[in-house]
C-alpha cells in the first residue's frame, strides 16, 4: 500500500450506499484495509434513498466527504422482465437525487457505479467506453441500464457546470462469495451453482437452463471489483466513464459445463430456448481502468468460481430463502 492510499482516507468520512450488500460489503472491507476509519453505511431499513427527505437525513447523519454509491435494485433477466418500472424508477431516483444533494452540500467526491447493461445491444467487441451511446440497450434490461446511465449524464453535466468531482464506473457482471442465490432474482453464476448442487444432491438427471447457451459474458470477481472502485475513488478524477472488468469472455454454455464440473454434477444440461438469451455478447476493453488508476483484475476465473461454490456450500442456509 502506498503513501497516497494511506493519506487519502486519513480524516476523510466516506459513505457507502449499499454497503451491506454483495459488492458493498467488500468495498467496506477494502476501505478499512486501506486506513479508512470513518465509514458510514446507511441501511435500507433506516433510509429509503428514493425519498429525498431520507437522502437529506442520511447526509445529516453521515456528513460524508466521499460518497460511493452502490445501492441499486438489481437482478437477472427474469427479475428485470417482471419489474421493469421498478428497476427504472428506483435506480434513477436514488442516484439522481443523491448526487444532486451531495453537490448541494459540498460533498467532495461522488463515485457512481453504472452497469454493463447500459451498453447498446449490438456493441462492437470488446466494449469500449466511447461506444456507450451508439444504440439502445438490450430490451430485457434496458430500463435498468438507462436509469443507471443517467448518472453518467449527470456526473458529466455537474462537472461541466459546477466543477463537481463525480466519476462514473461500469462494472461488468460480478460473482463471488456473498452473492444472491435466490433463483427468482439471481444472476447466472449463482443460479447455475445452486441448480447444479441441488440436482446433484437430489439425483436429478437434468438441469434446465435459460436460452440456448450461445451468448458470451465477462465476469469480474467481487473482491477485484471492490479493489477497482476504491482505487478509482483514490486516484481518478475525470469525466470519462471507465469499464471495470477482467478482459476475459466465456460462452454461457461453457460456463454451465465448467460449473457442473466444479460442483461434481454429472447429469444433462438442457437448454430451454423458449426463454430469452439476453445480450448476445459481452466483453470489455479494460485498458482505460489500468491507464487511469492502475486497476487490473487479479483473480483467475476458475479459482473465483471455486471460492464462490465453497462459500455457498458453507452458507447456504442463509444464502438462499
Amino acid at each position: 500500500m502506498d503513501d497516497h492510499t494511506e493519506n487519502y482516507w486519513h480524516n476523510r468520512r466516506v459513505c457507502v450506499t449499499g454497503g451491506t450488500g454483495f459488492l458493498g460489503s467488500f468495498v467496506v472491507e477494502k476501505l478499512r484495509e486501506r486506513g479508512a476509519t470513518d465509514i458510514f453505511v446507511p441501511t435500507h431499513a433506516q433510509y429509503d434513498l428514493v425519498k429525498l427527505e431520507d437522502i437529506h437525513r442520511m447526509l445529516d447523519d453521515g456528513r460524508p466527504d466521499v460518497i460511493i454509491h452502490l445501492a441499486a435494485l438489481a437482478g437477472g433477466i427474469g427479475a428485470n422482465r417482471a419489474r421493469p418500472a421498478d428497476f427504472f424508477y428506483i435506480n434513477l431516483m436514488m442516484g439522481v437525487q443523491l448526487m444532486h444533494a451531495a453537490w448541494e452540500r459540498g460533498v467532495e467526491k461522488f463515485v457512481a457505479t453504472g452497469t454493463i447493461c447500459a451498453y447498446p445491444k449490438y456493441t462492437p467487441l470488446p466494449f469500449k467506453e466511447e461506444n456507450l451511446w451508439n444504440g439502445y440497450p438490450e430490451e430485457t434490461n434496458a430500463p435498468y441500464g438507462l436509469a443507471k446511465k443517467m448518472l453518467l449524464v449527470q456526473a458529466q453535466a455537474y462537472r461541466e457546470q459546477y466543477g463537481y468531482n463525480a466519476i462514473y464506473l461500469l462494472p461488468v457482471n460480478l460473482y463471488g462469495p456473498r452473492d444472491n442465490f435466490d433463483l427468482e432474482t439471481s444472476h447466472v453464476i449463482p443460479a447455475l451453482i445452486r441448480k447444479c448442487i441441488e440436482a446433484k444432491e437430489s439425483g436429478s438427471p437434468q438441469v434446465v437452463l435459460w436460452g440456448d447457451g450461445s451468448p458470451t459474458r465477462e465476469f469480474l470477481y467481487v473482491e477485484d471489483a471492490a479493489e477497482g472502485i476504491v482505487l478509482a475513488a483514490e486516484r481518478y478524477n475525470g469525466s470519462e466513464p471507465v469499464n471495470l472488468g477482467s478482459g476475459q469472455e466465456i460462452q454461457i454454455r461453457d460456463l454451465a459445463e465448467l460449473i457442473a464440473c466444479l460442483t461434481g454434477y454429472e447429469g444433462e444440461l438442457v437448454w430451454d430456448t423458449s426463454k430469452p438469451n439476453g445480450q448476445p455478447r459481452r466483453a470489455l476493453d479494460v485498458s482505460r481502468a489500468e491507464k487511469y488508476f492502475g486497476f487490473r483484475a487479479q483473480t483467475p476465473f476458475e479459482e473465483g468460481l471455486r471460492r464462490t461454490i465453497n462459500w455457498y456450500l458453507e452458507h447456504r442456509k442463509v444464502a438462499q430463502p
